[in-house]
């Protein structure tokens, strides 16, 4: 033990230099990896990615194969966001851990090591938490990111909505978002957006008029004003109106459904407006509680002139701790099982709750309800689906 203490200390004052050295900052990826692994003493490492569909992790360099997500150790890392660890074939172990940027999963990463205690694995979490970082700040501008998690061409509006969505997954100590959106490469209409600040969860699905690029364009444009008016202060009722206009000032043919959301973080309290789309969802203590939600909609954005002469409407509940909300776009419900019959309100529900009292993480949970809709369908939907679930669980709550 005495010679590994100073060993470990030089490898942790190697990193400390790497990360402090302003030159390494333009190292390519796989260069930063393996320079990093080296100072922490591991033997190899190796970073997955999951593809958009998160069917599959992909290796970031051609050094190691695809794992599929649901039957690999990987998969199994990614799935529950846990430490795995088993015996490498060319001795030694491996190490798997998942790859996290706040609440949304990256990938996975593998590291060999010949011996493992707790200050080594204690590095490996670092080495992970930095390499998410990393990746994170660069899959902005580097296309090499974006091309390996695609296993088929995308198309333009899919590319277009692609390129200003969120991340899929958003949270906190109080609250998390998470959605998902399909079919991944040829979405025409549908989207999603949440973001956060101090006090509240902001969550948004849209689905716009047809399937085509105006759709696209429609629902990107109606994106931006969305974001326009959540960032300079405005209320619910303002922030639709500022979609209004815009919508009839330069698409004024078009118009979008959509659900907007706010959530206090601190009392629980859900704001929404609901312009012409599917009514949202509770799911409380693992039941569906049925009419929660349900209220009058106003008409869709971009209608305003010629359907509604009155401010729009602003509904507002108290939340429990614990409570899941589903906002979701039609083409959820109206998929067809593997028997023909159609999804329906029940069976998407009962997906959720079934999930929950499983104790499924939530982006799971989506994953999960997604490729089960898709693969009773030969991967082909009628229409884009799209869901997002919205989850209060408030620090000083005892949740099971």
């Amino acid at each position: 033990m005495g010679d590994d203490v100073p060993a470990r200390e030089a490898g942790e004052r190697l990193l400390e230099d790497f990360l402090a050295d302003p030159r390494n900052a333009a190292l390519d990826l796989s260069t930063a990896v393996t320079r990093c692994a080296t100072a922490l003493g591991l033997n190899q490492v190796v970073v997955y990615l999951a593809d958009v569909q998160q069917r599959h992790l992909i290796s970031l360099t051609d050094v190691s194969p695809t794992l599929p997500v649901d039957a690999s150790l990987g998969g199994w890392s990614y799935r529950t966001l846990s430490l795995r660890v088993e015996e490498s074939p060319t001795g030694g172990m491996t190490v798997w851990l998942p790859l996290i940027d706040g609440a949304e999963r990256l990938g996975v990463l593998a590291a060999q090591t010949t011996s493992l205690d707790a200050e080594r694995l204690r590095h490996c979490r670092a080495l992970a938490a930095l390499i998410a970082m990393m990746i994170t700040s660069r899959r902005a501008y580097l296309d090499t990111f974006v091309q390996r998690t695609r296993t088929e061409p995308m198309q333009l509006p899919a590319e277009l909505l692609r390129a200003v969505m969120p991340p899929r997954t958003i949270g906190n100590l109080h609250a998390i978002s998470t959605a998902v959106l399909e079919p991944a490469y040829e979405i025409g209409g549908d989207a999603f957006d949440h973001a956060l600040t101090e006090t509240t969860l902001h969550a948004t699905i849209l689905d716009a008029m047809g399937h085509n690029m105006a759709s696209g364009l429609t629902t990107a444009v109606t994106l931006a004003a969305c974001r326009n008016g959540r960032r300079t202060g405005a209320d619910l009722p303002e922030l639709v109106e500022t979609v209004d206009r815009t919508l009839a000032e330069w698409f004024p043919e078009q118009f979008c459904t959509g659900v907007l959301t706010q959530l206090d973080l601190m009392s629980g309290a859900l704001r929404w407006c609901n312009c012409g789309h599917p009514q949202p969802l509770l799911i409380r203590n693992e039941r569906l509680e049925r009419g929660a939600l349900e209220r009058p909609a106003d008409p869709p954005m971009g209608l305003t002139t010629a359907f509604l002469d009155a401010p729009r409407h602003v509904y507002e509940i108290d939340l429990e701790p614990g409570d899941r909300v589903l906002l979701y776009t039609d083409g959820i419900t109206e998929a067809r099982t593997q028997a023909g019959a159609e999804f329906g309100l029940d069976r998407f529900a009962d997906s959720i709750i079934r999930a929950t009292a499983a104790g499924e993480p939530a982006p799971e949970t989506l994953r999960h309800l997604i490729h089960a809709i898709l693969d009773a369908q030969s991967n082909r939907l009628r229409d884009d689906a799209t869901i997002l679930l919205l989850e209060w669980r408030p620090p000083q709550a005892h949740l099971p």
